[in-house]
């Protein structure tokens, strides 16, 4: 009579069993930090948004204090430099140069949330940093704006093209002024505001937003500006 034995993988089976479970209670216990930094990883692998909308909320958090101290004068417009409502929800500034393509070509994105927008107002702040034409073309635009014509003389300079002294004459005469700025103390500290405006706000180049706690560097594009917009518009 033979003695009867059990299965030689019983044992293993359990071992298997024992020491996955203290891999695990290790693992829970030395290294959770571990396991979340590797989940938080593979999440932002699978969805790159998230390093995205990371990176948008830690600059507004750096910008909003910034912005607090200076909202004030920087939604409040020179003259007749604005588009909009009179009565506004919501405020979207725009640091622009005539002569920057890229400014060029994001005035229709923003006429566009203009005529989407009956809440909004469009405060334009003149920051030309391309050379000599650009100056004279903000001078004139801020002539204009003093004359209440501002809309006019920013339209039609577009229309025309890149500041010159053609150009600068072209977008003068619709807006019915002097074809050369004179010199003005007030347009000239408006200017001066603009540059220490957009520093503060670490400007780099045109066309810089501003709405909310956000600050847009760069031709972002309409759907960014509108995604801007209606978030603010959210937080009130």
């Amino acid at each position: 009579m033979t003695e009867s034995k059990g299965s030689p993988l019983l044992p293993a089976i359990a071992g298997g069993i024992i020491g996955a479970a203290l891999t695990l209670a290790i693992l829970a216990l030395a290294a959770p930090q571990f396991i979340s930094s590797r989940i938080v990883r593979q999440g932002m692998l699978n969805d790159p948004q998230i390093l995205v909308e990371a990176a948008d909320a830690l600059r507004d958090r750096q910008f909003a204090p910034t912005l607090a101290s200076i909202r004030p004068m920087l939604e409040m417009p020179f003259a007749s430099s604005w588009k909009g409502a009179e009565k506004p929800e919501i405020v979207l500034v725009e640091f622009y140069d005539y002569a920057c393509p890229y400014c060029k070509a994001s005035n229709p994105h923003v006429d566009q949330l203009l005529r989407e927008k009956p809440g909004l107002r469009v405060v334009y702040r003149e920051f030309p940093i391309l050379g000599p034409n650009s100056v004279e073309a903000a001078r004139l635009s801020l002539a204009a704006s003093k004359a209440g014509r501002f809309s006019q003389f920013h339209d039609a300079l577009y229309a025309a093209g890149r500041p010159a002294p053609e150009t600068n004459a072209v977008a003068a005469r619709v807006a019915n002024i002097a074809p050369k700025p004179s010199e003005d103390p007030a347009i000239e500290a408006e200017l001066k505001k603009n540059y220490q405006l957009a520093g503060q706000l670490g400007a780099t180049g045109t066309p810089l937003f501003v709405v909310g706690d956000r600050v847009l560097s760069g031709a972002v594009g309409y759907d960014a500006l509108r995604k801007a917009v209606e978030d603010a518009q959210k937080k009130g």
